[in-house]
């Protein structure tokens, strides 16, 4: 059994298989994760899947998940908008590419 998700994730895209982002938010949900900063060229078009996904499947509809998108700032300054976020400032983060 994989590790729990930190609650602060950034996804780099773009991602190797979309078909993945499915089984992602899925383990995001379970995970408790409350940020996924889509950063890197292309996010906007992940951020949409990310949401109808969140939205349209078999999620708890209580739970919150939010996302950002990141296309034109650097790694350095995404870490920062992710370690500073208000809600989770104490929690770790995690890179994640799929």
């Amino acid at each position: 059994m994989p590790m729990p998700l930190a609650r602060k994730l950034i996804l780099h895209v773009p991602v190797s298989d979309e078909a993945l982002l499915a089984d992602f938010v899925k383990r995001c949900v379970a995970d408790g994760v409350v940020l996924i900063a889509v950063f890197g060229l292309g996010c906007e078009r992940i951020q949409r899947t990310i949401g109808a996904l969140a939205v349209g499947g078999e999620i708890d509809q209580t739970f919150y998940l939010c996302t950002s998108i990141h296309p034109d700032e650097t790694l350095d300054e995404v870490v920062d908008m992710v370690r500073s976020w208000e809600f989770e400032q104490s929690d770790s983060f995690e890179e994640i590419r799929l």
